[in-house]
């Protein structure tokens, strides 16, 4: 809790700040609160569809949906804006290779670190030099979801620091999301946890407002989410037995989907759609 004397201390500190740098204490107050007012997280248990590998025409009665940065939003939505924050998209090695090599995270030998599962290689967050210059990176894509029209943003892979604890911390993490968030909202974009629940309470400290969580069912985690962050929680389950779970355990509250693992669109082979 703030106390009165701490509050006016600030407050005095605020203006002596103001005059230096020629701007008025109620003017910069005023952009503040516009900048907060018009951040809008999504309705809480609304029906989603997650579109991040292809975009199509959502299933009726759809009001939220996750696209890719490069993807337009779907009109009269909700949209959430994917950007892979803390990996590489396969599409885009080269680019990187070319431009930002040295931004890429290498192992002792000089490797690059690769997360194998998506075939994609991680990014360095180790130093704050190469954390600021990877912010100017993805809030030049956050810049553009909200050119476009999205309405939040979905930072992915924030547990790389989980699957690779030999090179890369929470700490880390935390200082680079520290970089995102307060963009996003100057831009007047939500911008969402994307997994991982040892953040615990530091996500939302960083600036995060909402978490979208994959297999929280699965793992039975979807609780560690709404502990943090309430009914502000999107989960997306893979298989029938994990849906049906958190389905059970929180779709009553919450925005639950099933999808294919590869977010295929209608006339796949692979197509999974479900919402409770």
């Amino acid at each position: 809790m703030v106390t009165r004397t701490v509050r006016h201390a600030l407050l005095a500190g605020l203006a002596a700040l103001s005059v230096a740098a020629g701007v008025s204490l109620n003017a910069d107050a005023a952009t503040i609160g516009k900048s907060a007012a018009a951040v809008t997280l999504p309705p809480v248990n609304a029906k989603f569809d997650y579109q991040i590998g292809e975009a199509y025409p959502p299933p009726a009665g759809v009001q939220v949906v996750s696209r890719d940065r490069e993807a337009a939003p779907a009109a009269g939505l909700y949209n959430i804006c994917y950007v892979n924050a803390f990996q590489v998209q396969p599409s885009e090695v080269g680019w990187w290779k070319s431009n930002h090599d040295d931004l890429l995270l290498r192992d002792s030998s000089g490797e690059y670190v690769i997360d194998g599962a998506w075939d994609e290689i991680v990014l360095d967050i180790r130093t704050p030099a190469k954390r600021t210059a990877l912010a100017s990176i993805v809030n030049g894509w956050v810049d553009g979801c909200a050119a476009a029209g999205f309405k939040a943003v979905e930072p992915d892979n924030i547990d790389t620091y989980d699957r690779f604890d030999d090179l890369l911390t929470r700490d880390q993490a935390v200082a680079y999301l520290q970089l995102l968030a307060p963009h996003a909202h100057s831009k007047g974009l939500a911008i969402a946890q994307k997994n991982t629940t040892s953040l615990e309470g530091r996500g939302k400290a960083a600036g995060l407002d909402f978490a979208i969580a994959e297999e929280c069912g699965r793992y039975g985690e979807c609780g560690d989410f709404t502990d943090v962050y309430g009914n502000n929680l999107i989960v997306i389950e893979y298989t029938a037995n994990a849906y049906k779970k958190a389905c059970t355990a929180v779709g009553a509250k919450v925005s639950v989907v099933r999808r294919d693992v590869n977010v295929t669109a209608p006339g796949s082979s692979t197509y999974v759609y479900n919402a409770c």
